[in-house]
């Protein structure tokens, strides 16, 4: 189970199976440009994720292992690209 806090993105219980493909895969885009071949495990995790719900936990577990830097660059890139245009 997926804490409160880490339910964002393509982490969050309560949204569709569309759009929660659509979540993983710009951020696997984004660990791909952001990190290069140090994200390859969370990447190949997220790809998994896509058609297995089970990895999803291991991803995030994944995300959350990165260097602070690369984490932050992945998230940072993820929210931007996510933020409404109000």
């Amino acid at each position: 189970m997926i804490a409160p806090i880490d339910q964002w993105g393509p982490f969050r219980p309560d949204i569709n199976a569309a759009e929660r493909l659509a979540r993983l895969r710009s951020l696997r885009a984004i660990v791909r440009l952001s990190t290069g071949p140090r994200g390859d495990r969370l990447a190949g995790l997220l790809h998994r994720a896509e058609r297995d719900a089970a990895a999803l936990e291991p991803a995030l577990a994944a995300l959350n292992a990165l260097a602070a830097l690369d984490r932050r660059s992945v998230l940072a890139s993820f929210a931007a690209l996510h933020r409404s245009a109000a």
